[in-house]
């Protein structure tokens, strides 16, 4: 898309019609303008900021008429962090933005719509995400370490004191790890903190593009024992990661196998105990630890495992749906492509003394990737894709012939993509669909669908 002239217009006035997928309020008209901060159904005055082919950018001058559905944000850093865009509108208006927009894309992209909504997953809107990639900047005008995520719509780490949708104590870490960097000799090489949050322990990964001197390891190492944190340095890659020791230890030495695990917990009806799930800070969790909680149990009742089953677990990472389904089902497999995740899975059967599932590694969007370990029948298949959907293996998942499907998904338009090949090709209906209110404030849209196979 090519940026013409960024001379801003005269005001004009409108009302808005629509939010679009960043949350911006959409005023038709001769040439469409998105307008961040305005809302479906409010009068606003606008000016427009920077021309494209089909729409303009515009900014908000003035609220003539206010929506019922405006709150004031939680967060004073509103409008200039790109974190969230939504903390002006009310959660539950939220919700109902996100599952419109999962209707709307399902009915043009998918051409199917659910013969039922589930009620929405929703937990807590604030102090929720337990894994975060923060970006650090060390900016000379300012004269500090600039920590958090990016400004809305710039490549800038915004200037933030704290973060209201960071579960705690990350919540509050933002102003004392912006005083750390700023005073390490490594300041400039320092570009992001990745943080995780465990129920036993907190992880922070400080990204090293040189290795740090004697002092600046002491004080990460200070500031970890004063906070009560785990503090890993990452030279490279995540095999690269260790935990830092002591204000003198050879941590780029130090074995991986040897550093403490975190864990979560999955509680499961009818099961005394909770089950316990192993991560390292960077592995991929569900972020937020109440909604996973709920999305779990829905997944595991809506795909009716019984004791006979044989589940399928696609993209299954650490096991976080395949062993609450193995304590129901005959026999789960899980197949997932990051090697260390299955390794990751393997190991949390054996944590929580489940021997009916296995994990195997395989690239499932080859065509013949996971070929063994999908041999045999599976009368139900549970599906996690990340963004890119799962559209390579859907033939083969048909051709198992599985009764029952659930899909989880974290991007409307790839979810409706392969519910078209599902209905339309492979024999599947819709029974049901819900929104998953996975990062509440933001646009994200996370969501669950029911397929059965058509009879």
């Amino acid at each position: 898309m090519t940026r013409g002239s960024m001379q801003p217009g005269p005001p004009e006035e409108g009302v808005v019609t629509a939010l679009n997928h960043d949350g911006e309020g959409v005023l038709r008209g001769e040439k469409t303008a998105f307008v961040p901060g305005a809302l479906p159904g409010e009068q606003i005055r606008f000016r427009r900021v920077r021309r494209h082919r089909q729409h303009d950018e515009a900014e908000l001058l003035e609220l003539v008429t206010t929506s019922p559905s405006r709150v004031a944000p939680p967060c004073t850093h509103f409008g200039v962090c790109g974190g969230c865009a939504m903390q002006h509108i009310d959660p539950a208006a939220q919700i109902a933005a996100k599952q419109a927009e999962i209707a709307a894309t399902l009915a043009r992209i998918g051409r199917v719509e659910p013969r039922r909504w589930l009620e929405p997953v929703r937990g807590p809107s604030l102090g929720y995400r337990r894994r975060a990639r923060l970006g650090a900047k060390f900016v000379p005008k300012r004269g500090r370490v600039l920590v958090g995520f990016r400004e809305r719509s710039k490549p800038y780490v915004a200037a933030l004191d704290a973060c209201a949708v960071l579960a705690p104590p990350l919540d509050g870490l933002i102003t004392p790890l912006s005083e750390l960097l700023t005073g390490l000799d490594s300041r400039r090489t320092i570009p992001q903190v990745e943080v995780a949050v465990g129920e036993d322990a907190v992880s922070l990964v400080f990204r090293v593009l040189e290795p740090p001197g004697m002092s600046d390891l002491a004080a990460l190492h200070s500031f970890g024992e004063a906070q009560g944190l785990r503090i890993h340095l990452q030279p490279a890659g995540n095999d690269s990661i260790r935990l830092l020791r002591g204000p003198d230890a050879q941590w780029a030495a130090a074995a991986a196998a040897d550093e403490p695990w975190l864990h979560y917990s999955l509680p499961v009806a009818g099961r005394d105990e909770d089950l316990r799930f192993a991560f390292r800070p960077t592995d991929f969790i569900q972020v937020n630890a109440a909604v996973n909680r709920m999305l779990v149990a829905q997944a595991v009742d809506l795909l009716e495992v019984g004791p006979e089953d044989r589940v399928l677990d696609l993209f299954c990472g650490l096991g976080n749906f395949t062993l609450p389904l193995a304590l129901r089902a005959r026999e789960v497999v899980g197949i997932e492509g990051d090697a260390a995740l299955v390794a990751r899975g393997t190991q949390n059967a054996a944590l929580n003394g489940i021997g009916n599932a296995v994990f195997h590694a395989a690239d499932l969007a080859s065509a013949e990737g996971g070929a063994a370990a999908l041999a045999g029948g599976f009368s139900r298949v549970l599906l996690d894709p990340p963004r890119a959907g799962a559209l390579e293996v859907l033939p083969r998942i048909a051709a198992l012939g599985a009764e029952r499907i659930v899909y989880v998904s974290c991007h409307p338009g790839t979810l409706a993509r392969d519910l078209e090949q599902l209905c339309h090709v492979h024999g599947y209906r819709l029974e049901a669909a819900g929104v998953i209110d996975m990062f509440p404030h933001t646009t994200h849209v996370e969501s669950m669908a029911v397929l059965e196979r058509a009879r």
